[in-house]
């Protein structure tokens, strides 16, 4: 249950950070499977991206798939919240949608790369960003060769893309190093629980039981 249902309750943003290969979808579904009470009233947004679906991968589930001229239709149009090219393809998560379940009191998890989380937190500034790190840059490099969906371009392009994003993990608040896919989803169970008790967003809690104290008598105003 969320800490208030009220509806001046507004749901907060969180933000997932990784380089390709670390293993941040591993991670966020056993956040999702394991860790019921972090994640009770959390959304996970679902981006828009140009590039065609991978094997497994269902159209409203995984990504919502359209094509490179409907992005950039919907890009110019300031439909997204943020977007990017990634790895020469198009990805981006509709600004309706995140305001819409913020609005609802619910929290909105984002799965996005570092230029777009820049993006974010200059339109949501209260954003909470976690940086998702591999244990090292071979590690990072074994995993990607490993799970065999990339071709040797791809992978080097991918590598040399991780590069220039791994040091600007002291743009985010939080850092998570996923050396155990098990240790690293309660990591970020325990930042989505403590982000839920912040000070600001219990101001309509503490504001009903404030509201709830005896009036002080005379001379003890």
């Amino acid at each position: 249950m969320s800490s208030d249902s009220s509806p001046e309750h507004r749901g907060g943003c969180y933000v997932v950070t990784a380089a390709s290969g670390t293993g941040k979808s591993t991670v966020l579904r056993e956040l999702f499977e394991n860790h019921r009470e972090a994640m009770a009233d959390v959304t996970f947004s679902i981006s828009h991206t140009s590039r065609p679906p991978r094997e497994g991968e269902v159209e409203g589930r995984h990504y919502y798939f359209i094509s490179e001229d409907e992005f950039r239709r919907l890009a110019d149009g300031g439909a997204f919240l943020e977007w990017a090219l990634v790895h020469g393809q198009y990805k981006g998560t509709s600004l309706a949608e995140v305001e819409r379940l913020r609005s609802s009191g619910r929290d909105v998890l984002l799965e996005i790369d570092v230029q777009g989380t820049a993006q974010v937190r200059h339109k949501i500034p209260e954003a909470v960003s976690i940086f998702l790190l591999p244990p090292s840059y071979p590690e990072l490099e074994r995993r990607l060769r490993d799970r065999n969906l990339d071709s040797q371009q791809q992978i080097e392009r991918r590598l040399a893309d991780a590069a220039a994003e791994l040091p600007r993990v002291q743009e985010f608040d939080y850092v998570i190093v996923n050396d155990d896919v098990g240790r690293a989803a309660h990591a970020l169970a325990a930042v989505l629980l403590a982000g839920r008790h912040r000070r600001d967003r219990m101001r309509p809690v503490t504001e009903r039981i404030l509201a709830s104290l005896p009036t002080p008598p005379p001379g003890r105003a």
